[in-house]
């Protein structure tokens, strides 16, 4: 199988919610993760966010696997790093190094647009 990797933006709200669902299902937490979606204008504000980094991986144009991570600015030194928030992926589709390349793509981080 040929999967992709793209980071989401703004436009791409549609997609976030998949990955909220993708979330739900692989964690056995439907509720957590669908009872409460926040609304579109939300979800669009929040992709916006510099700090808030979203990556799915595709097959064909199904969301199978995906993270959601954190850019935060240390306070220790002028610094930041990235804290991966959530990471999974569909139980049909893993052991495929999925979970891995979501990371890779996280390590190249904006410039995200790969495919295995």
């Amino acid at each position: 199988m040929k999967y992709t990797y793209k980071t989401l933006t703004s436009a791409n709200v549609p997609l976030l919610k998949t990955l909220l669902r993708v979330f739900g299902e692989a964690f056995e937490e439907m509720d957590t993760y669908q009872s409460a979606v926040p609304g579109e204008g939300y979800l669009r504000d929040l992709l916006g966010k510099e700090y808030f980094i979203a990556l799915v991986a595709l097959d064909g144009d199904a969301v199978v696997g995906g993270l959601a991570a954190y850019e935060l600015q240390k306070f220790e030194q002028a610094r930041k790093e990235l804290y991966i928030y959530d990471l999974a992926v569909l139980a049909g589709h893993r052991r495929k190094g999925i979970a891995t390349n979501l990371i890779r793509a996280l390590q190249v981080w904006p410039k995200c647009v790969a495919s295995t």
